[in-house]
């Protein structure tokens, strides 16, 4: 039997690397694990304790499709609280993951066909979702020069080799960590909107910043009238990567598609997850993600005090997120080969940049400082010691 064009997409090299790096722990070897966008220390306390609550008493049937009353009222809260925006819960929608809501927001924005425009680096799933729904992916070339970033000038090339209908954008951006500041945002949103293109804000990494703290953070929210729709997830600032929760924050037309869509594809998200991140949002719930934040912002400290010692030709400055990446090509090795043999000499997994940009990531590597300090700082050591071999 056959099986689908749409379904011929590469997978996640990311995974894969997991994969050989715990196979390797298995078989007895010191392996320590870079690779992964994981926070180490996961949910919250305050979290957890609501979870066992409800599975001790709690109600976990079905909610509505695109999530509880109660969850989106404090999602629409931490709206007001952090940016002064004033969002109507209603045009919340929780889901399954950010990946779900990318699913969604997709489905319900773009038609089979449609041109939608990416940075180049930047996060695979974007590409190979869009792709499995038979939209026609533009890659923006995003370099250095613009900080990683796509810009008005970039777009309006893009534009004008094919109609654009669709934006995805990040920030902080996987995986180099580089933001788009409120006037970046704005001009972009407005170039979006005089060109009748959507945008897609990817923001799971708010919160999670190191410059300006959250003055840096501009989220599309503002611009939900032009269109504008809002990614974000409990994954990252939350800690709560395997509880599969996500939102999206969409402008009105968006609204009713959206909840026919999440209804017959999910039902509903995970209750348990929902009902027990209410709980994120509790002064407690921000003061632990606060806690992991500094914690990130001293292992980013520890590894680009070794920049020098790793000897990487660029980096991107990690404003927000938790990864440096790198070119290595000064080793005379692919990115590919460069982290095949880390892992398999120095016991280390890092991420080869094509995971991210199949055209130039030969030259690039991710390094993911999410992992307890100690660990980034003795997985530098291995790396800086094991480069000095080659």
């Amino acid at each position: 039997m056959k099986t689908s064009r749409r379904s011929q997409v590469p997978p996640f090299a990311v995974m894969e690397i997991i994969a050989a790096a715990n196979a390797r722990r298995a078989a007895g070897h010191p392996v320590l694990n870079l690779c992964a966008g994981q926070p180490a220390a996961g949910a919250s306390p305050v979290v957890k304790e609501r979870a066992a609550q409800l599975l001790a008493t709690g109600d976990l049937g079905y909610t509505e499709a695109t999530g509880s009353p109660a969850l989106r009222q404090e999602i629409a809260g931490h709206y007001r609280r952090w940016y002064g925006v004033e969002v109507d819960p209603r045009q919340v929608a929780v889901t399954t993951g950010s990946s779900g809501g990318f699913m969604l927001a997709f489905l319900a924005a773009f038609d089979v066909g449609d041109r939608v425009a990416l940075a180049r680096p930047g996060y695979p799933a974007y590409k190979n979702i869009l792709t499995a729904l038979g939209c026609e992916v533009v890659e923006v070339d995003c370099g250095p020069a613009t900080g990683h970033q796509p810009t008005v000038e970039l777009l309006d090339a893009a534009h004008a080799a094919g109609p654009l209908s669709g934006l995805v954008l990040a920030s902080p951006a996987n995986p180099t960590g580089t933001m788009i500041g409120a006037d970046g945002l704005r001009d972009l949103s407005r170039w979006c909107a005089e060109h009748d293109v959507r945008l897609i804000s990817d923001e799971i990494y708010h919160g999670i910043t190191y410059t300006d703290a959250r003055s840096t953070q501009a989220t599309a929210a503002t611009h939900l009238p032009d269109g504008a729709v809002v990614v974000s997830s409990f994954s990252k600032y939350w800690g709560m990567t395997g509880w599969r929760l996500g939102w999206l924050v969409l402008p009105d037309e968006l609204v009713a598609p959206v909840d026919a869509l999440a209804g017959n594809v999910a039902l509903c998200p995970p209750a348990l997850g929902q009902h027990a991140a209410v709980a994120a949002f509790t002064p407690a719930g921000y003061a632990a993600a606060e806690a992991e934040v500094a914690r990130y912002a001293e292992s980013r400290r520890l590894v680009l005090d070794r920049l020098d010692d790793l000897g990487w030709r660029r980096t991107a400055p990690p404003d927000g997120a938790f990864y440096l990446y790198g070119d290595v090509s000064a080793t005379g090795l692919d990115s590919v080969t460069w982290c095949a043999r880390l892992l398999a000499e120095a016991d280390v997994a890092l991420t080869p940049g094509t995971d991210f940009d199949a055209v130039d990531g030969h030259s690039w590597v991710r390094l993911s400082f999410a992992a307890p300090t100690p660990v980034v700082a003795e997985a530098t050591d291995r790396i800086v010691a094991w480069q000095r071999t080659l």
